[in-house]
């Protein structure tokens, strides 16, 4: 706590990751870092969102309130969001990018709490950009079969390694995007808060409200869309409508 204690009391431009405890792992020295400190803290509230809004729901008897009707609303939004980019291929999953698009923007809106943004953390966000990839090549080797090996080769053998790095490229380039932009946001801030620090207790809320709440939000909504596009573009149309007319008669029985 004495070192936590002493990053918040710095006065200087702070805007670095710090170990705050040395762990020995299996023989090898590994550090408690802000962004494990600040990841901790954004899953234990929600945590405590989750539970308080299923208490909460438990109890209407039957008459919605406000909450509920709030739930509903932003699940209809997140629906009509995976709709408009999928469509039909989006059904099985709205619960992981629900889960993502809640993470990434609460990790970014982190920053109104005084956190370090575990986004601005290249390890957080290249572990996002690999769970997505793992997810696109998954259905893609689910879905195409061997088509996913040989689409590497069209349309001619020679362009192989060129559709390879653009298969590779995909969690570099979801990471990097939204690594870059909350970093920039959070050495921004940082250096205003150490340059300005006498004069700076109102005026950098604007300044707030654009890198850590319309920027994070936008950066959220961004990687979400991209994720959406890359699994998308892997499952073909046709297996879609085969699902559909399988659903069809399942439900006609």
């Amino acid at each position: 706590m004495g070192k936590l204690t002493e990053i918040f009391a710095n006065k200087e431009p702070d805007f670095m990751i710090h170990g705050l405890a040395k762990i020995n792992f299996f023989g090898q020295e590994v550090y408690l870092t802000t962004t494990h400190v600040s990841l901790l803290i954004i899953c234990a509230i929600l945590i405590a969102l989750a539970v308080v809004v299923r208490l909460k729901l438990k109890d209407t008897d039957g008459k919605p309130g406000g909450l509920q009707n709030a739930m509903e609303l932003a699940v209809e939004m997140l629906d009509g969001m995976v709709d408009g980019s999928m469509g039909s291929k989006g059904k099985g999953f709205r619960n992981y990018l629900g889960i993502l698009f809640i993470f990434i923007l609460f990790s970014n809106l982190s920053g109104l709490l005084g956190l370090r943004p575990p986004t601005a953390d290249y390890g957080v966000t290249l572990a996002l950009g690999l769970i997505t990839f793992f997810l696109v090549q998954i259905n893609n080797v689910r879905y195409n079969k061997f088509k996913a090996f040989t689409e590497l080769f069209q349309p001619v053998p020679f362009l192989f390694p060129i559709n390879f790095i653009g298969e590779i490229a995909v969690p570099i380039s979801l990471s990097l995007r939204l690594f870059g932009n909350i970093l920039a946001g959070t050495v921004i801030m940082g250096l205003l808060y150490g340059l300005l620090s006498k004069v700076a207790f109102i005026w950098p809320g604007a300044l707030h409200a654009y890198f850590d709440v319309f920027s994070g939000a936008i950066q959220t909504y961004v990687f979400c869309m991209l994720t959406m596009v890359f699994i998308g573009n892997k499952i073909p149309d046709n297996i879609v409508k085969k699902d559909k007319k399988q659903r069809n008669k399942k439900s006609n029985n």
